[in-house]
């Protein structure tokens, strides 16, 4: 058959398009990449899957719901202090825990005037009454003089405490688990931002019938420095690099508790290591890190290597990890990543993982102002998003790109949210989704606050955020007390 010019040029130019979005076969790399594609046997977060996100972004399915800041209040159990990302008491499955009617959430809190202070104060209401008003606090859970433990050779250079999780153990014990974060040397810290995944038992004691009190803490230790740096990027490294100065950004911190069949773990926000694929030049020509087919690798590769933020994207290597513990919480395995952002962006924060409908959830905030990615912007924020039949993956992204959430109102909004955090329902196929509102020390009358929570809900690999959902600020469940 004789095929005319103009029917033959639109022929070809269908099959170039085809190939650029990603319709290409395994074969095609094999053909043409096969000795420079290294996933590591790791999921990752792609150029291709996030590319499609700012074409998402504007659908309700995914926009964080607005909100009438007139009816915004402040914490007032803590009156004059900020209060930014906050996390639940949990059950193993990750459902809110009930500790003796009262449900409780531990919250970063701190001076607005200054940005070292920043400690986790203790949060409690009674389960039934979901208003911001019904919020009490029960002050600092660590005193000045808890870091200094025997033989820790972390805890006592601490100079913030940052993002966590808790967990309700089986024998009705309060175990917290938080980042030890060393900062400035004046301060008593290292000065590189030294942070280490670490624990600690939270002694309660009810005071009356309506108030929870602080009684102490015991077994404070340290878990996780982030090893030899074959798995996740240690501090040394960072020195290695540079520290701040060469534009790297080392983290190891949020840890998040989750059990499977009896066994624990943390899975935390991290930086990948020398084996399981470490920034640099050469990630910017792995394959595995574009997705798509190898049409849009090199497309998409020459675009990047002559972009302005080809040397960002060369830094970036963020990472959810996950750590096995023994039964007493101190490091039983380093296992690899659940899932890395190489060459997208060096910051996947505030780790979270359940399991729902028979599927694991596994769920990550980040800037656009840390990403790499053509459509993007700096204002953006999201809520990433991926689904497993195991918790160890392999996982795919929620939504045919990750998009789960996403906000880009001015930071000096004062509805301005970031943290969103997913806390699972014990029925049905609905999260609740909290966060934070206002950044630090923007207004003088309003300070960080409990945002109002909303519902989103889960249908195998899609989500959507539900209208007309918003709950009070700060509210953990839509579940009637029985």
């Amino acid at each position: 058959m004789i095929i005319q010019a103009p029917l033959k040029k639109a022929m070809v130019a269908v099959t170039a398009v085809a190939l650029f979005l990603g319709m290409g076969t395994t074969s095609t790399y094999a053909k043409h990449a096969k000795h420079d594609y290294k996933d590591y046997g790791i999921s990752h977060i792609t150029r291709y899957d996030m590319l499609k996100v700012s074409k998402q972004q504007g659908n309700s399915r995914f926009e964080v719901p607005s909100f009438d800041a007139s009816t915004i209040k402040n914490l007032d159990t803590v009156k004059g202090l900020d209060v930014w990302d906050s996390w639940p008491l949990q059950n193993a499955d990750g459902t809110t825990a009930n500790y003796h009617g009262y449900h409780i959430v531990f919250g970063l809190a701190g001076d607005p005037k200054n940005g070292d202070d920043t400690s986790i104060y203790l949060f409690y209401q009674k389960i039934g009454d979901n208003s911001i008003d019904s919020w009490k606090s029960a002050g600092r859970v660590f005193k000045d003089s808890d870091k200094y433990v025997p033989n820790d050779p972390y805890l006592s250079h601490q100079t913030q405490e940052w993002s966590g999780s808790a967990t309700l153990t089986r024998d009705g014990k309060v175990r917290l688990f938080y980042t030890d974060y060393s900062g400035a040397p004046e301060l008593g810290g290292t000065g590189d931002s030294n942070q280490v995944l670490t624990t600690a038992q939270i002694n309660l004691s009810q005071q009356g019938q309506n108030d929870l009190k602080v009684d102490g803490v015991q077994d404070h230790k340290s878990i996780f420095d982030g090893g030899d740096g074959t798995i996740y990027q240690n501090v040394q490294q960072f020195h290695d690099e540079g520290l701040f100065a060469s534009g790297d950004n080392h983290t190891l911190r949020d840890p998040h508790y989750v059990e499977d069949n009896g066994r624990k773990y943390l899975v935390f926000e991290a930086n990948t290591g020398t084996e399981t694929g470490y920034q640099g030049d050469d990630q910017l020509y792995n394959p595995a890190y574009y997705g798509g087919s190898y049409a849009f690798y090199k497309f998409e590769k020459e675009n990047l290597l002559n972009s302005s933020k080809k040397q960002l994207a060369s830094l970036a290597n963020g990472a959810l990890g996950i750590i096995e513990l023994n039964n007493d919480f101190t490091l039983k395995k380093v296992m690899k990543p659940l899932i890395t952002s190489n060459t997208v962006t060096d910051e996947i924060e505030r780790a979270n993982v359940f399991k729902l409908n028979g599927k694991w959830y596994l769920f990550t905030d980040s800037r656009g102002s840390k990403m790499t990615i053509n459509g993007i912007a700096d204002k953006d924020i999201f809520m990433l998003g991926y689904v497993s039949s195991s918790l160890t993956g392999p996982y795919k992204p929620l939504n045919n790109s990750g998009l789960v959430l996403h906000m880009d109102l001015d930071p000096q909004d004062l509805t301005f949210t970031y943290s969103h955090f997913a806390v699972p329902q014990k029925r049905g196929n609905k999260v609740v989704i909290t966060s934070y509102m206002t950044n630090r020390g923007f207004f003088a009358d309003h300070q960080s606050t409990f945002a109002p929570s909303f519902l989103l809900r889960i249908n195998g690999s899609q989500t959507s955020v539900v209208p007309n959902s918003t709950l009070e600020q700060g509210q953990l469940t839509i579940e009637k007390r029985r």
